[in-house]
């Protein structure tokens, strides 16, 4: 019994390392394109996204690429919506 929970504790641990790479990477890439506000909401974004997969806490395999497939997708909607509403009314100084 104590051997499954070694196991179990190691294959979390590997989880858990891998996700903390995926997104830090993730974050720093958007931080570096995007600035601090887009990578803050996008951090928000893959966490949220993280919540939401289909696989048990401790599953042996979890899929990180996809929380940051989807939270890419988020930023692209986010970061193009603004792009829109900027051109459709352009500042105008006086």
């Amino acid at each position: 019994m104590n051997e499954d929970k070694s196991f179990s504790d190691s294959i979390y641990e590997g989880q858990t390392h891998l996700a903390e790479r995926e997104v830090s990477a993730f974050i720093g890439a958007v931080t570096e394109l995007y600035g601090e506000e887009q990578a803050r909401l996008s951090a928000e974004d893959w966490l949220d996204e993280s919540e939401l997969m289909d696989s048990p806490p401790r599953a042996e395999v979890r899929h990180w690429r996809a929380v940051t497939i989807v939270a890419s997708a988020r930023l692209a909607n986010r970061v193009n919506i603004g792009a829109a509403s900027s051109k459709a009314a352009p500042h105008i100084d006086k």
